[in-house]
């Protein structure tokens, strides 16, 4: 039997704050003081001051109580003061279950949330929904910012389909169910002395989701992750289980590495591996000048590499990761700085602040009071509370990114480890992002157009005063041979720039959440309508928004035909999934199958 994935289910805010006032408001008198047929102005003669004070009060407080009423009162969907209505009393079906992204940036409610815990069940599910008309939108570990995966219709999840089904050491291939996550990958073939070639900022993803939104991990010799895929099994509505590779239907193969989750339900993946290898992990800082200087050796002498800008400063944190030496072994470092130390300024700005934003909150916590020593929070936490203090101030933004430049100029150094703990990355908390690939040349000739894109960035940022907080990432791959990776080439030697903006979301206040959002897509408009054209930059297929507008939308469908074999994507959309059980609003809106947007 299949079983259904059980959430939390979330209640409206607004309902928290309605139960406080739920008693009924009770006039002391059993009719209306103010009756329409006793006027003020008959009253006799003989009439006081007070009667005249009482009335009035009276009619103060009926008036109180209607406005009160007004705007509390539950209205019918159909009410004409809909508009009005300030709560919403309505509390969620049984049956109904709200469903967010990890950032809580995008969720849905439906009462169709699918687990299948076999291949053999998954086959049945697509094929009874196909014939309903059910909508089952593949979602992975719901880790995509901007919630690609989710549909109200209902959705199919494979987290129950999480085994290494194959290890072949010879060719270093293993073939695995889609559900299995990353880090659970990497755990159960370490034995074999095998693990990824590359591997993205952190290791929750489900193999499925991670390979489909074409996701990747840096290094300019290194693809993106769906280029491992040496083949894969897909089960879709209209052709059933198909299994497909670049020896087995190659057109398809290639389209559907990078599919979207719209052209069938990816259940099984074989993958290309490597040799598992400690890697030694370098951080330094440096500056755009010496920057440009080193770029070409950065990119071509290390297998991987990344850079760390900090807007409104000239500090770039440069981390570079290689094999250790097999025979010079890690290197032996010793740190100037201590922890401690490299926190410093960040602890003592957060003092600061507290003084200046949070009065009540300078003395020390109590050991009852649930908030952490400021000594116990890592610099990441720390970070997340010095932006909660004024998130859209950008002196204070500006305060905050200063203390993180001297966080890594104190942290430089060298750190020894496995390959699948050295090259993740602690992205901080829940937040906006906003990423976008674009070519950067070839490895032997970079472009240098990658550092051109930064420069232009920061310069906008500091021109338009956008409150931007640390870091903007940089990060490299080689081409990509799947058509809907933004990093798609014919060429083999050419490489893409990946470049990824941020607004943290350090608090659950709705209001300010709102408006940190409004700041970020206002950010990112900027980006977009100054930089992305000039540069032949396309979004990340997981970061991608659609716009509200209809002439936006238009102006993205026209862009994205313009870089992605739309059609054809298209075509076989209607070929494996006629009835679009696979397809959601996004897909929709990206990639319309009719005129109509």
């Amino acid at each position: 039997m299949l079983r259904s994935l059980s959430h939390k289910r979330h209640l409206h805010h607004h309902l928290r704050t309605l139960a406080a006032t739920t008693s009924t408001i009770k006039s002391p008198l059993h009719r209306s003081p103010f009756s329409p047929i006793r006027t003020l102005s008959t009253s006799s003669s003989n009439s006081t001051d007070a009667e005249l004070r009482k009335y009035l009060g009276y009619t103060a407080l009926v008036l109180f109580c209607g406005a009160a009423t007004y705007y509390s009162f539950p209205f019918s969907e159909n009410a004409k003061h809909k508009k009005a209505q300030i709560f919403r009393y309505a509390p969620l079906p049984e049956d109904l279950h709200t469903v967010s992204n990890w950032s809580g940036t995008h969720e849905v409610q439906t009462r169709h949330f699918h687990q299948p815990e076999n291949l053999q069940q998954l086959e049945e599910l697509v094929r009874q929904s196909n014939e309903k008309r059910m909508k089952i939108r593949p979602v992975g570990s719901g880790l995509s910012p901007n919630g690609i995966g989710l549909a109200r219709g209902g959705m199919v999840n494979l987290a129950l389909m999480d085994k290494v089904l194959e290890v072949d050491k010879q060719k270093k291939q293993v073939r695995v169910q889609a559900g299995i996550r990353v880090q659970g990958l990497v755990d159960a073939i370490k034995e074999h002395g095998l693990t990824l070639q590359n591997f993205a900022s952190i290791r929750e993803q489900q193999i499925g989701g991670i390979v489909q939104v074409g996701a990747h991990g840096t290094g300019a010799r290194l693809p993106p992750i769906d280029e491992q895929v040496v083949s894969m099994k897909l089960v879709t509505p209209a052709k059933g289980t198909i299994e497909i590779s670049k020896e087995k239907d190659p057109e398809l193969f290639y389209l559907a590495r990078c599919g979207l989750g719209g052209l069938g339900v990816v259940a099984e993946v074989t993958i290309q591996c490597v040799e598992r290898q400690e890697l030694v992990e370098h951080t330094t800082v440096s500056n755009m000048k010496d920057l440009k200087k080193n770029h070409k050796k950065m990119l071509s002498e290390n297998k991987h590499v990344k850079y760390l800008y900090i807007p409104y400063t000239d500090t770039v944190v440069v981390v570079t990761c290689n094999p250790v030496s097999k025979w010079r072994g890690p290197p032996k470092f010793k740190p100037k700085y201590s922890k401690d130390e490299a926190l410093q300024h960040v602890r003592e700005l957060y003092r600061e602040s507290l003084k200046k934003y949070r009065a009540e909150d300078i003395t020390a916590k109590s050991s009852d009071s649930g908030e952490p020593d400021i000594n116990e929070l890592s610099f990441t936490e720390l970070r997340d509370k010095l932006l909660a203090l004024d998130p859209l101030n950008k002196d204070h933004v500006i305060k905050v990114n200063q203390v993180e430049a001297e966080f890594w100029k104190k942290s430089e150094g060298y750190r020894v480890g496995w390959s699948d703990e050295i090259l993740g990355f602690d992205c901080g908390g829940q937040q906006w992002v906003s990423e976008i690939c674009f070519p950067a040349g070839t490895l032997s000739k970079p472009s240098i157009k990658d550092l051109e894109y930064i420069e232009e960035l920061k310069q906008l940022i500091e021109k338009e005063d956008v409150p931007a907080p640390a870091p903007i990432e940089q990060r490299w791959t080689v081409r990509s041979q799947s058509l809907m990776s933004p990093a798609s080439s014919s060429a083999e030697d050419d490489i893409f720039s990946w470049v990824g903006i941020i607004m943290y979301l350090p608090t659950m206040d709705a209001r300010q959440r709102k408006e940190i959002t409004e700041e970020f897509f206002h950010y990112r408009h900027l980006t977009q309508s100054q930089l992305w054209d000039k540069y032949s930059a396309y979004e990340h297929w997981a970061k991608i928004e659609v716009p509200k507008d209809k002439e936006e939308l238009e102006a993205l469908q026209a862009r994205l035909k313009r870089r992605f074999p739309v059609d054809a994507y298209n075509k076989a959309r209607r070929e494996l999934d006629p009835n679009r059980i696979l397809s959601n609003n996004m897909l929709e809106k990206l990639f319309p199958l009719s005129n109509t947007v």
